[in-house]
């Protein structure tokens, strides 16, 4: 029996599209599709998705600090009481100047930290208390200095010292204060309260006239409180007649302290004042209601110099 050859060429396009929708495997999507739908489809889908976004950079940091900066400074900081400690950097060109105008005597100076005590002033340069040199070596870039006045301020030079005595500054620090090593020394060993301040402020202040005779017994009660009572720990707030259980008394006071050298005199409103050893001294004032000026003076023992400060205070009592 002879088989009849089929020619593939000439076959039905209608059953060549049959048979390859029969032939056809379905995908892995479409079985899920048809199984989950098309919604859960699309859940799943971008459940597994990752970020289009690039990812962050790692932020670095520098591992070392510059050993320059290209400036000509020297900084002051407070240690304790009676250490300080001064870290300084001077440029190459500034170095290279120097070594221009002074010539021979550049190699022959000596590099000097200077240190002035400048408590209590406005420093310009020339009108420290005292000041006091450290020799240092040319390599060095900072320094411990040891002060040996806690509770004072300080301000320190970097220069050079020539041969003749001159002193040549390269650059001048901050001002630092260093703090007290115990208790302030500070105490309001004097009152200053003027007459005209003095009735308003106890008399008229608690509603009675400056005119009455029983404001005036209370005033003159009170004064005496304050001039004897005063360090035994006495209240001079307190009234001496109370008529009811209850009361209140609020006052105020004004402190006004400085210093000076230790030799000139010191006058306040106009009334002389007694200094302490190091210059300085502390006052409290009666402080009623209204504008205050205090005029504080102080003259040289030679008196050539003088300054005066004058702060002004106002109070208001509601």
């Amino acid at each position: 029996m002879k088989l009849k050859k089929v020619n593939r060429k000439k076959r039905d396009p209608k059953i060549r599209i049959l048979a390859k929708k029969i032939t056809k495997i379905p995908s892995t999507t479409e079985v899920k599709k048809g199984i989950l739908g098309v919604e859960e489809l699309v859940i799943e889908q971008t459940k597994f998705s990752q970020s289009t976004q690039a990812p962050r950079p790692y932020r670095t940091h520098p591992q070392d600090l510059p050993y320059q900066y290209d400036l000509d400074r020297i900084i002051l900081q407070v240690r304790d009481p009676w250490w300080c400690h001064a870290y300084w950097e001077i440029r190459t060109q500034t170095l290279d100047r120097l070594r221009n105008e002074l010539a021979q005597e550049f190699y022959q100076a000596k590099r000097i930290l200077r240190v002035y005590d400048v408590s209590h002033i406005i420093f310009d340069g020339n009108n420290a208390h005292r000041f006091f040199d450290i020799k240092l070596n040319e390599s060095v870039n900072n320094w411990y200095i040891d002060t040996q006045g806690p509770g004072r301020s300080w301000c320190v030079d970097l220069g050079l010292l020539l041969s003749s005595g001159k002193f040549i500054t390269m650059v001048r620090s901050n001002t630092v204060h260093t703090p007290l090593a115990g208790p302030s020394w500070i105490t309001d060993e004097e009152w200053m309260i003027p007459e005209d301040m003095f009735a308003r402020l106890y008399g008229m202040g608690f509603g009675l006239g400056r005119s009455s005779p029983v404001g005036k017994a209370w005033q003159e009660g009170v004064k005496h409180v304050l001039s004897s009572g005063v360090s035994s720990g006495a209240s001079p707030v307190r009234p001496l007649v109370k008529e009811k259980k209850f009361w209140l008394v609020a006052n105020c006071e004004l402190i006004v302290y400085g210093a000076t050298l230790p030799d000139a005199k010191v006058t306040v409103q106009g009334k002389p004042i007694n200094l302490r050893r190091d210059g300085s001294f502390s006052l409290r004032f009666a402080l009623p209601d209204g504008k205050q000026v205090i005029s504080v003076k102080a003259v040289s023992c030679d008196g050539k110099d003088e300054r005066t400060v004058t702060p002004i205070v106002v109070r208001e009592t509601k």
